[in-house]
């Protein structure tokens, strides 16, 4: 079992609120991500669970457990850091197993629990070497791995990837899904990085400035954000966000948003929508614009356009026919607007 409830947790450092009132149930065998800018109290909360931070009010209870007061070792957590802190003078093999010694487990149970572990995180040959001798990979496996050999209920992983590099990053989202499938233990994972948050939690929990401002599958928070924080966080690249045009807006920002803000209720203020559904066309075809500056990918572009009249920059993706697309040229506009997404004055999906 490994099912975490937060009840109205709130944690400050003197007079400066950090976390400002979560309420938040992980379910058992659940992979629940915090994501969330840096300082909007993510990692914060997870080294709460792990009773490394204090709780300031409320309770946070582990199967029904009240865990506020107890000892980090007498919880039930294992948790993965950013940095590996493996002791560097013993083996793979004596870092795994190093828990399992100080709480009493013999040496051939001991030997046994490292072995399955090293098995199941493919690190077997690993086990005789020392941490210099290994990549930034394999040192993560090893951190991983000193965590699964204790058996915890819950895992809890506070940003282990962003010291590794891009393809690194990639293989490591795919081992820890899988050893999630295999293991079915509740794991909490700390990120900021929301193709992360995407690809690998059942649930995610998006922070900002010390609450949870929505909870939900990750699809549901890309297709309905509860408000426009959400809906710029998730999603790369970023989401297209227009003003309502004023009395004296110009002649194209008015057509952007009549046709982007076309099915919006009145009291929508402004209107959303994310990069793959703005699609180009010809020049003097759609509403006008002009290409600021365009970033072939190979597979697809990013271009991204300035509208007359409309301040910030907006996004096109697209497929790699527009790979020829240049900074001044000129190009048209065509909203899907099915895929459009209203805010009120208060920044909240406008229903």
């Amino acid at each position: 079992m490994g099912q975490v409830t937060l009840k109205g947790i709130h944690k400050r450092y003197g007079e400066l609120p950090v976390i400002q009132g979560i309420d938040l149930e992980v379910q058992d065998g659940e992979f629940l991500v915090f994501v969330g800018p840096s300082g909007c109290g993510k990692s914060t909360t997870l080294r709460m669970i792990a009773g490394l931070e204090d709780v300031t009010a409320g309770d946070i209870t582990i199967d029904g457990q009240r865990i506020n007061d107890m000892r980090p070792a007498d919880r039930g957590t294992a948790m993965v850091f950013q940095s590996y802190a493996l002791y560097p003078h013993m083996t793979v093999g004596e870092n795994m197993g190093f828990a399992l010694k100080m709480s009493g487990v013999g040496q051939a149970e001991r030997k046994a629990q490292v072995g399955k572990t090293a098995e199941i995180l493919r690190i077997t040959e690993l086990l005789d070497r020392y941490p210099k001798a290994l990549s930034g990979g394999q040192r993560q496996r090893v951190a991983i791995g000193r965590a699964i050999v204790r058996k915890p209920k819950v895992f809890l992983f506070d940003e282990p990837l962003s010291n590794l590099d891009a393809a690194l990053r990639v293989n490591m989202r795919i081992e820890l899904t899988r050893l999630h499938q295999e293991l079915g233990t509740t794991m909490i994972y700390v990120t900021h990085d929301q193709v992360e948050a995407m690809t690998m939690g059942d649930r995610i929990a998006v922070f900002n400035q010390g609450k949870v401002a929505q909870l939900g599958a990750p699809l549901m928070l890309y297709r309905r954000p509860a408000n426009e924080f959400v809906a710029t966080f998730i999603g790369a690249p970023r989401i297209n966000i227009v003003d309502r045009p004023g009395a004296g807006a110009s002649a194209a920002h008015r057509a952007l948003w009549a046709a982007i803000a076309r099915d919006a209720p009145v009291q929508a203020q402004r209107a959303g929508l994310r990069p793959e559904h703005l699609h180009l066309v010809a020049a003097g075809q759609g509403i006008p614009a002009r290409v600021a500056l365009a970033e072939h990918l190979g597979d697809a572009s990013v271009i991204h356009l300035r509208v007359d009249g409309v301040a910030d920059l907006l996004s096109a993706k697209v497929g790699a026919e527009h790979s020829q697309l240049h900074a001044g040229q000129s190009v048209g506009l065509a909203p899907d607007a099915s895929w459009a997404l209203a805010f009120d004055a208060q920044q909240q999906l406008a229903a």
